[in-house]
């Protein structure tokens, strides 16, 4: 299959290592040109979880040199994600499918709305704690699952086709139904944790452990978790911070991606996390102060740090 990879950030290079290494014909397209160059020179090194390879893999910062493409994953952060789906208009032939697997609310909008809904599907990935090390060598501390679903459900024939080219290339990963439940319910934990930690710059397991940070997260997850049931969302838990407290506790080292965007001098996904539990509470009568404050401070340190 020849696929296309844009965003070729740290869990785009892993998708695009593993799925090259299977066989495909993969394309990564990324704008961070050294990255770029040193994959098309010396190959793409994934590191972790899966192992140590170097995969040669083809590479551009210029869509245009890929053609059309049998599946497109569109792994850009999610403020990205609607500059590159207009980007790829020349990678659509009649028969492709656009896969976009970012964090938080409105990607798939974004997407759609360039592209076309009728092709694009949606993906949920979790548990790969994944980071750039250089230019072409990527790390990933696991590989937890990748979930994937049409917008409106349920699984297609299209959605199974893609489900087996993941697994061939070594990634768990399952089709859904209900695609909107596992994106609610990876966002509950999202915004738990990351708006938090970035604020406080601490790992997740220093917010359990400190008393005060650790309502302020609880508070922002339950909110959440009350604007998910006023839009109709049927999540698998009736208790969010039970929830969100077990997921936590497997990974206290962790930082989130959110902080490790402030730390590499980058802006964060906050407006489509955080952020995006503060516009769907206003747009459904849930109050949410939590979020609205995390959000504030989190779009006002980056304005500080010149990342706006």
């Amino acid at each position: 299959m020849k696929i296309a990879v844009v965003g070729a950030g740290a869990m785009g290079s892993v998708y695009a290592g593993l799925l090259g290494d299977a066989g495909n014909e993969v394309w990564a397209v990324d704008i961070w040109k050294e990255h770029i160059e040193a994959i098309h020179d010396q190959g793409l090194r994934v590191e972790g979880k899966s192992g140590d390879r170097t995969v040669r893999i083809k590479a551009t910062i210029h869509p245009e040199d890929v053609g059309t493409c049998d599946l497109i994953v569109i792994a850009t952060k999610a403020m990205h994600v609607e500059s590159a789906a207009r980007s790829i208009k020349s990678l659509i032939g009649v028969e492709t499918s656009v896969l976009t697997i970012q964090n938080g609310l409105g990607s798939f909008e974004k997407v759609a709305a360039a592209l076309g809904e009728e092709r694009v599907t949606i993906g949920v990935a979790g548990g790969f704690g994944a980071s750039i090390k250089g230019p072409a060598h990527v790390h990933h501390n696991g590989m937890e699952l990748i979930r994937l679903g049409e917008l409106n459900g349920p699984v297609t024939p299209r959605l199974l086709s893609i489900e087996s080219v993941w697994s061939d290339a070594g990634f768990n990963v399952k089709a859904y139904d209900d695609i909107k439940r596992m994106v609610w319910e990876k966002l509950i934990c999202n915004v738990c944790f990351s708006g938090i930690c970035t604020v406080s710059e601490s790992q997740i397991g220093q917010v359990l452990e400190d008393s005060e940070l650790w309502k302020i997260a609880k508070g922002c997850a339950e909110e959440a978790y009350k604007v998910a049931l006023a839009k109709g969302i049927r999540l698998s838990f009736n208790e969010p911070v039970p929830y969100v407290l077990a997921f936590g506790q497997k990974m206290p080292r962790a930082r989130p991606s959110m902080l490790l965007d402030h730390i590499e001098g980058r802006g964060s996904e906050i407006e489509a996390i955080n952020g995006a539990i503060v516009r769907e509470g206003t747009a459904n009568g849930v109050s949410t102060p939590f979020n609205s404050v995390i959000t504030s401070l989190v779009l006002a340190k980056e304005s500080k740090l010149g990342l706006r």
